[in-house]
Order: C-alpha cells, then structure tokens, then sequence
C-alpha cells in the first residue's frame, strides 16, 4: 500500500507530475526538453522573485547546489561566514574546508538560531566576502530571521547565500527585494516534485563575481559551463534528467497556478494546524518558538512513547517520518509538511497517528488530534485548491 511521506523530504508528490514523468522520455536536446528546461527556468526565478538573474537545473541532489553556490562565488582570497542553525548550516563548513576555502561558523544551540544582531557583531569584528545562512535547517526545524540578515548586509561589499532547500516555494524569498545574491535548492521538498535536480538562481551581482575569478576548482559544478545551456538547451554539456526536469516543470506550474502568496498561507496554516493537534495529543516541539519553520517540525516524545516503535507502527499504519539527526537521535522525530500537501492528507495523518498511539498503549483522548486539526484547516476555505 502507498504511504504518506512526511519526511523533511521528499513530500508527496501530486499525480499531475507522476504523469508528467511517466511520459516516454525525449531527446535531451530536442523540442520538448528545450521548452520543458526554459519554462522550468522561468519558473524558478519567479517563485524567488528574481527578475534579472539566471537560473540552473543540474541533475544532482541539494548538496550539490550547494557546492555549486559556494563554489561559484568563493575566490582564494575570499573569506566566508556561515550562519548555522545545526545540521546543514554546519555542512556549509563543512564543504568550504573540503576545497580549502577560508570560512568561520556562527554557530547556536540546537532549535534556536543565529539572531540579527549575532550577524551584525561578527561583520564589525571581521570581514568577510561571502554570508551563507540555511533558511530551513532540515535537522532542527530552525528556520533562521534571512530577510532580517539581509538588512544587516544591505549596502556591504559581499555577497549573501541562501539555503532554501527546505524552504523555498513554501515560506517567502525574495531576491530581487532583499538582495540575497543566490538561492540554492532541491526539486523535492516544497517543490513536490521526485528527488534528482540541484537548483541555483544567481544574482547579477552573483555573476559578475563568478566572471571575475580565474578559475575555481569545479567541472561539473561550474556555472559557466552550464549558462550556455540554460541559455540554449539544444547545446549540450552533460545529460540532463530529462523525465525530472519534465516533472519539475509540471510542479512549478501547480505552485504558480495556486499563487506564491496563497502557497506561503496554506503552508503557514498547516503548519498551525499540525503543531496544535501534536501538542493536544501530548507531544512537544524541539524548536524554539519564533525559529519554528512552516515547512516541517521536530516533534519530542512524551514519557511512554519510544521512538523506533512509535516510527515503526506509524509506518504500518500508512505514515512516514524521520529520526532524529545528531544529539536529537532517538528523542525526536521530523515531521515534514511541505509541498502539495492537502488537508485531506494532514487528517489521514492525525488518524494514523492516534491509532499508533493506542495500539502502542499510550493514553489521550482518541479523536482530539484529529479534531483540532481539522479545526484549523478549515479556517479560512480549502487549503489547497490545486487539482
């Protein structure tokens, strides 16, 4: 039987792009891949609110599109501040010592995240070249306060990176309005699409900066061997993930065809939605309040719940979630809800979820989780009118 995903990633995927990529695959350089790549292209810079810039769909994974930010815009000479909430901001430092690239990390505790005024006091005692701060730290839930970073660095001679991978297209980024110089992200989070595409968008001001290095120590992640490309897909480079890049597009037409700003509100009221029914259901939340992101939650166990047995007859009852990363191993799980997810699917979730929770002998007052949910989702109308 089909389970429902609500990992950090992939999120559901909706049947309009399962369609798309179970279509016969094309030429990679023939018409249907060049109007599917340009559209997707165009796309892209429009759920990131980029007028100017140029946007790349590479076949990889999110680690990849970061490699490809920091490699792009990092010279030899240039020094980077990585803004950490946890997991995969540390992996931004840890990519710069990979290539030997001069960096420090502005760490915090697990579940909070790096304030404003942390960003201000780091740039008055150093300098550096390049800010990369993750927007959603997929191991903590943190999402960090970026358009507030970008306030602080308005006006300064460097760069700023975002990681959106688990943010962008379910919670605001504006490019263009905020000066964030790149947004990198992976097609299977709030995308909704399959897993598979790395996804950069670059400022102008990004691209200028790339053109002035010599050389930087990439093939295939080197931007200026992919612009062509992206430019003219009947070029050819390296093989593109033709059925993907297909799906991705079908996926970028159901976000734009809901509304950015209607996209962003349902995410926020799922979000709402499904923190209010785990806390009436007895669980607590691992992020800090005003770090909490719209796009998953850490979620801690109550006294009598284990973590493998309550993940395993979660599984069995039709639902998926993720362990804990790190020191959050075992007393924690993540629950994604991001993309196309529906009200419908949310319920489902909470149903499976007390069932769980009943046959594992816990005690709660059955029907309450899936109460309050519904509650909340129906403020306000239907919470995703995409069919």
């Amino acid at each position: 039987m089909p389970q429902l995903l609500l990992i950090p990633g992939p999120s559901p995927v909706h049947p309009r792009i399962l369609e798309s990529l179970a279509a016969p695959t094309v030429s990679h350089v023939g018409p249907e891949m060049v109007a599917d790549l340009s559209a997707a292209l165009e796309d892209l810079k429009k759920i990131v609110f980029c007028q100017n810039g140029e946007a790349f769909i590479i076949s990889g994974a999110g680690t990849l599109a970061m490699e490809i930010a920091l490699l792009n815009v990092v010279g030899k000479a240039d020094r980077v501040l990585v803004l950490s909430q946890g997991y995969f901001g540390d992996r931004m430092g840890q990519i710069c010592a990979s290539f030997g690239l001069a960096h420090d990390v502005a760490g915090c505790r697990w579940g909070s995240g790096v304030r404003p005024e942390e960003l201000a006091a780091r740039l008055a005692a150093h300098k550096y070249d390049v800010v990369v701060a993750t927007h959603v730290d997929t191991g903590t839930g943190a999402c960090a306060p970026v358009k507030e970073y970008a306030d602080v660095l308005r006006g300064r001679d460097l760069l700023y990176i975002v990681d959106g991978v688990c943010a962008t297209g379910g919670i605001e980024e504006r490019m263009d309005d905020w000066g964030i110089d790149v947004v990198l992200t992976a097609a299977q989070k709030c995308f909704g699409a399959p897993p598979g595409l790395a996804l950069d968008v670059f400022s102008q001001r990004a691209m200028v900066k790339r053109r002035s290095l010599p050389s930087i120590p990439a093939y295939y992640s080197d931007i200026l061997r992919w612009l062509p490309i992206m430019k003219e897909p009947t070029k050819y480079f390296s093989t593109p993930c033709v059925n993907e890049i297909r799906s991705f597009r079908e996926g970028t037409k159901i976000m734009l065809e809901e509304g950015m700003p209607a996209r962003f509100e349902r995410h926020r009221k799922n979000a709402r939605a499904i923190r209010a029914a785990l806390q009436e259901l007895g669980f607590g939340l691992f992020t800090e309040p005003e770090f909490r992101a719209d796009t998953l939650s850490v979620v801690a166990y109550p006294a009598g719940v284990e973590d493998k047995a309550f993940r395993a007859g979660y599984s069995r009852n039709g639902v998926v979630v993720a362990g804990g990363l790190g020191e959050t191993a075992g007393k924690v799980f993540r629950m994604g809800h991001m993309g196309n997810l529906t009200a419908a699917d949310i319920l489902f979730a909470f149903e499976a979820m007390e069932k769980t929770l009943s046959e594992l002998g816990y005690g709660f007052a059955p029907g309450t989780g899936v109460k309050t949910a519904e509650e909340i989702l129906a403020q306000g109308g239907d919470t995703c009118p995409i069919s």
